[in-house]
């Protein structure tokens, strides 16, 4: 396993960490939990062969993620790994949830620090309140009482709040979304380099887009057989990653013991270090990012003129998540991302047919039908 240091902090992490949002599951009685014994097995395989960085938060699997990766460390590896968790702003009603919030979820992982702990995905709706709250103070008191050792933030958004909420305080470690086809899209490649510049340490989810990179489609994988080296989607979109030396770890989402295995044989070799990127690498991965850009379903263009929905209908997120199924051929991340959307209210069973979007749309799409359309192939998911 290759090692790099993270960020001014003085430890070294494996490039390779653990994120345990996606540990398999089985279902009873309709109600998908986490396939405890399988869990173990991965987490403690990945802990014993180099991987000591695993990454959980308050809310995945149902609130259950932590207990699981805390029982399996428990009895010798915990002192081995890194073990970092997040706590969203959601459930910090008051300043006394916050360390209540804590204190259980360090009962769950059955430890008594947390390695790094995250204001869990500070948006433009909560940013505001983490400031006027000062969340982060609270964060300073338990790392003065030995509860936790680094503080930071994950962040899904726009480049823009997040160069505001880099500089606005001294973050340990910043965690964004990025990949071979984000480039230019949420933190983008800009936010990269500037937490470098800073000395924070940067770590990485969703480097393969929910799983939805692991496998190209047709016209994507032709121009992977058609170069001379050969390589698997799965480790094409890791070393983008890989290649960047501002980057401390790259978190994936495996669920399964193979997966574990692959992607440990991928971050072990030898040149899977910052800089392994060819230009012709990077010319291929340009060629790749052009091809899925191309790969729409519904001509949909987000301009949001269509919105908003009388009746609460995200319907350019629907038209998203669709399209992007149909450019990956897989839609399981994408059903996940749905059955989000449904549960703040958002999605296709709220469209009441009025009409209205439709006299809106400049791109002329026939939006009711093609969100009825959109609903079938996402609607289903069990979490």
């Amino acid at each position: 396993m290759n090692y790099r240091q993270y960020g001014t902090l003085g430890c070294e992490v494996s490039t390779l960490g653990m994120g345990c949002m996606r540990m398999p599951r089985v279902y009873k009685e309709g109600v998908a939990e986490v396939d405890r014994e399988k869990a173990y097995e991965m987490i403690r395989y990945a802990a014993e062969h180099g991987v000591n960085y695993f990454d959980t938060a308050f809310g995945y699997h149902n609130q259950t993620s932590e207990s699981v990766l805390g029982e399996a460390l428990d009895g010798g590896l915990r002192g081995k790994v890194r073990v970092v968790t997040k706590q969203p702003v959601a459930v910090m009603k008051t300043q006394a949830d916050i360390r209540r919030n804590l204190e259980n979820t360090l009962k769950k992982l059955r430890t008594d620090y947390i390695d790094v702990y995250l204001i869990h995905n500070i948006n433009a709706q909560c940013w505001g309140e983490v400031q006027q709250r000062k969340i982060y103070e609270e964060y300073e008191k338990f790392r003065e009482e030995g509860l936790i050792r680094a503080i930071a933030f994950s962040y899904h958004g726009e480049a823009a709040l997040f160069e505001e909420v880099l500089n606005a305080y001294p973050w340990d470690m910043c965690q964004i979304q990025q990949n071979l086809l984000d480039t230019d899209k949420q933190a983008t490649e800009r936010g990269i380099k500037l937490a470098g510049q800073k000395g924070c340490a940067l770590v990485i989810m969703e480097p393969l887009r929910g799983g939805a990179l692991a496998t190209a489609p047709a016209r994507v994988q032709a121009l992977y057989d058609d170069y001379p080296v050969k390589r698997s989607a799965v480790e094409w979109g890791f070393r983008h990653l890989i290649d960047y030396p501002q980057v401390s770890t790259i978190l994936s989402g495996m669920s399964s013991l193979e997966q574990i295995k692959e992607n440990i044989a991928i971050f072990s070799q030898p040149d899977a270090v910052p800089g392994c990127m060819s230009a012709e690498d990077k010319a291929l991965l340009r060629e790749v990012k052009a091809v899925y850009e191309s790969i729409t379903s519904i001509p949909c263009t987000a301009c949001e003129y269509c919105m908003p929905c009388p009746n609460g209908v995200a319907i350019p997120r629907v038209f998203e998540d669709y399209n992007n199924a149909m450019r990956f051929e897989n839609f399981e991340p994408f059903k996940r991302a749905y059955w989000f959307l449904s549960s703040q209210g958002a999605d296709v069973s709220h469209c009441l047919q009025c009409g209205t979007c439709e006299e809106q749309c400049p791109q002329y799409i026939d939006i009711m039908h093609q969100l009825q359309v959109a609903d079938e192939a996402l609607k289903g998911w069990i979490e």
